[in-house]
C-alpha cells in the first residue's frame, strides 16, 4: 500500500493556515509531520518496564507554522474549533485535561526545560490519524508539537528519545493520561520497532524492515466506534492495579518482581488485593515473554509463528488483562473481536489494539480476504472503520518549506 502523499496533506493543511491567519507569502514556514502509531505486540507492558514492537502508521498529523511575533500560541485544527494560549502561563491546567490546549502547553513547558525562549507562533493541523480509535493521535499531536516549537525557538536539536519522554510526560501531567512511552516513542522513531523500557529514561530499542504484505498478509485496524478517551478511568486502572502487586514487593513496576517470589504469595495477594490485580499482573509476565517471541519470529521471518503468538496474545488480554469490554452491557471491542474472528474463521490473527476497552482491533488478514473483510466490517461499524495500513519509515521530523 503506498504511503500517503505528503504534498497534498502539506497543500490542505496550508489552505487550513491562509483561512485563519493569512496568506502572508513573506513568513517562512515550517512543516511538520507525526505519524500515528500501532502497537504491533506488548499489550500494557511498557508502563511496567517491559517489552514491545510498536511501529509508526501511513497516516499523520501535519502541521504549518511561523512565528507570530507575540506572547500567544494560536492553534487551529480542522474540523474543531480554534484556541490559543499565553506563553507566560504554562503550568498545568487540571480543567484542560484530555485536550489539545493541554497538550499544547505541556509541549511548550518541556520546550522551554530545554533551554529554549518561547516566542509566539501560528499552527495549522490536518490530521489521517482517526481520533478516538487507539492509533495515539495525542502522541502524535505531542510529537508535532515538539518538532515545532524546536525548529522556531532556538535551543539544541532533540533525539527521538528525548522528544518521546517530553510528550509522555505532557500526557501524564497536562492531558491527565498516565500512559507508558510506547505510543510517543514509535511516533518519534518511526520504521517498525523492537522497545525495551526497564530503564524508563534511557529506553532501548532496535529497528527492523518488514513488510507484513511480503508475507501474504495486510495490516487492517477496526474502528470500533467507541472513543477510548471515554474510558479513560477505566484504561488508568490497569497500571494501577499492575503497580499495587509490585508495590506489595516493595518495587514500583513488574519488571522489577520475580514470578516466583509472586507464586509463593499467591494465596496472601488475593485476599489483600483481590482476583484482577493478580490477572493483569500474569498478563504481564506472559505477554512480555510472547514480545520477545514475537520479535524473534519477524526477524526470521517466520510468520506462522507470529500470526500464532499474536493469537495468544489477544487471548491473553481478553482473559488476564480485561482491557476488551468496559463496565456494564456495551462491549464494542469484545464485539468487533468476535465479528472479525468470526468472518476469518481462524485464518489470520486478531487482538485488541492498543489501551483497549474502546479504540480499536488490530488483524492480520490473508490478502485474499482483505476486500471482504474490510466490507464486512464497515457494513457493521460504519463506512471507513476497517483500514487497511501500511508501516512508515520516518518517525516525527519538521522541515522548512521557504
Amino acid at each position: 500500500m503506498p504511503q500517503l502523499t505528503q504534498t497534498k496533506e502539506i497543500a490542505a493543511t496550508e489552505r487550513v493556515f491562509n483561512e485563519h491567519f493569512g496568506d502572508n507569502t513573506n513568513d517562512r514556514r515550517l512543516h511538520v509531520h507525526a505519524p500515528g502509531r500501532s502497537e504491533i505486540a506488548g499489550n500494557h507492558t511498557d508502563h511496567e518496564g517491559g517489552h514491545v514492537i510498536a511501529g509508526a502508521l501511513n497516516v499523520a498529523i501535519t502541521g504549518i507554522c511561523a512565528a507570530n511575533g507575540t506572547d500567544t500560541i494560536r492553534v487551529v485544527s480542522e474540523g474543531f474549533d480554534p484556541f490559543e494560549i499565553s506563553i507566560d502561563d504554562l503550568d498545568v491546567h487540571t480543567e484542560e485535561h484530555l485536550t489539545t490546549t493541554s497538550l499544547v502547553r505541556g509541549m511548550a513547558h518541556q520546550l522551554v526545560a530545554t533551554g529554549r525562549t518561547p516566542q509566539g507562533f501560528d499552527i495549522a493541523m490536518t490530521s489521517t490519524v482517526p481520533g478516538g480509535s487507539g492509533l495515539s493521535s495525542s502522541a502524535a499531536c505531542e510529537a508535532a508539537l515538539g518538532r515545532c516549537m524546536e525548529a522556531l525557538w532556538e535551543g539544541p536539536s532533540i533525539s527521538p528519545i528525548e522528544l518521546a519522554l517530553s510528550s509522555q510526560k505532557t500526557e501524564n501531567d497536562y492531558f491527565g493520561k498516565p500512559c507508558g512511552l510506547m505510543d510517543q516513542l514509535a511516533v518519534c522513531l518511526g520504521g517498525l520497532a523492537f522497545m525495551n523500557f526497564e530503564d524508563q529514561a534511557h529506553p532501548q530499542f532496535e529497528r527492523l524492515g518488514f513488510n507484513f504484505e511480503d508475507d501474504g498478509y495486510a495490516l487492517c485496524l477496526v474502528n470500533v466506534g467507541s472513543d477510548h478517551v471515554q474510558f479513560t478511568d477505566e484504561y488508568a486502572a490497569v497500571p494501577t492495579e499492575m503497580q499495587e502487586v509490585a508495590r506489595a514487593f516493595g518495587k514500583t513496576r513488574l519488571c522489577e518482581v520475580e514470578p516466583s517470589a509472586f507464586n509463593a504469595r499467591v494465596v496472601e495477594l488475593r485476599e489483600k488485593l483481590g482476583d484482577r490485580c493478580l490477572l493483569r499482573a500474569i498478563h504481564y509476565w506472559y505477554e512480555n515473554g510472547l514480545v520477545d517471541s514475537r520479535w524473534q519470529a519477524l526477524q526470521a521471518n517466520d510468520i506462522t509463528a507470529f500470526l500464532d503468538l499474536t493469537r495468544k496474545s489477544g487471548a491473553s488480554s481478553g482473559m488476564f488483562l480485561q482491557n476488551v469490554s468496559t463496565a456494564g452491557a456495551y462491549q464494542p471491542a469484545m464485539l468487533a473481536l468476535g465479528l472479525a474472528e468470526h468472518i476469518l474463521a481462524g485464518e489470520g490473527a486478531i487482538r485488541i489494539h492498543g489501551g483497549g476497552f474502546g479504540g480499536s482491533i488490530q488483524c492480520f488478514v490473508p490478502l485474499a480476504q482483505v476486500d471482504n473483510f474490510i466490507e464486512q466490517m464497515d457494513a457493521w461499524f460504519g463506512k471507513g472503520a476497517a483500514l487497511r495500513y501500511a508501516i512508515a519509515d520516518k518517525g516525527a521530523y519538521a522541515q522548512w518549506l521557504n
